[in-house]
């Protein structure tokens, strides 16, 4: 029964290392490492430079994307959630669906919809804002042009009526 016991811990530990690439070391961890630890990326992008960037978003139960940078030369220079402030305060009205998508990667597709009356494409992601709270981060574009018009933020508390229902464990910092 204790065999049993480690085991399961061991996969969970290992489980939690693979979907945030905690076990990877920056400098050091090739292309090949990254794909093995984490599985293939949503999505990637190819840089001037020659280097990449790989999206690995963790929705819609999970609350982050990671973005993952291989340079030239295959090595992995940076990992880091991209569903925080410091990475939505970046995104500008007049921005392209590409540029938000390098920036805080894709929404969740069942979470896209499109307003006919306001000619309006929403995109949605679900994150852990700066209070240990479960929010979620919409982008609105213009359906015509494709570009961001605005943004809007609420926590999923403020969504429910009344504002019943306490998440923040969920979030568990």
């Amino acid at each position: 029964m204790k065999n049993i016991i480690t085991l399961i811990c061991a996969i969970l530990i290992a489980g939690c290392a693979s979907y945030a690439g905690r076990g990877l070391g920056l400098g050091v961890s090739s292309d090949a490492d990254v794909i093995q630890l984490m599985g293939e990326p949503a999505m990637r992008f190819a840089e001037p430079d020659g280097s990449q960037l790989l999206v690995y978003p963790r929705g819609p139960a999970g609350f982050q994307t990671y973005m993952l940078r291989i340079d030239a030369q295959g090595v992995l220079t940076s990992r880091e959630n991209v569903l925080d402030q410091k990475h939505f305060a970046r995104l500008q009205p007049g921005m392209t669906q590409d540029q938000v998508l390098r920036i805080i990667g894709p929404p969740w597709p069942d979470w896209t919809m499109y307003f006919a009356a306001r000619d309006e494409l929403v995109w949605e992601w679900r994150w852990c804002d700066d209070f240990n709270e479960p929010a979620r981060f919409n982008v609105l574009f213009d359906g015509s042009s494709g570009k961001l018009r605005s943004t809007l933020n609420l926590t999923e508390r403020q969504s429910l009526p009344f504002g019943q229902g306490d998440r923040r464990q969920w979030c568990g910092h």
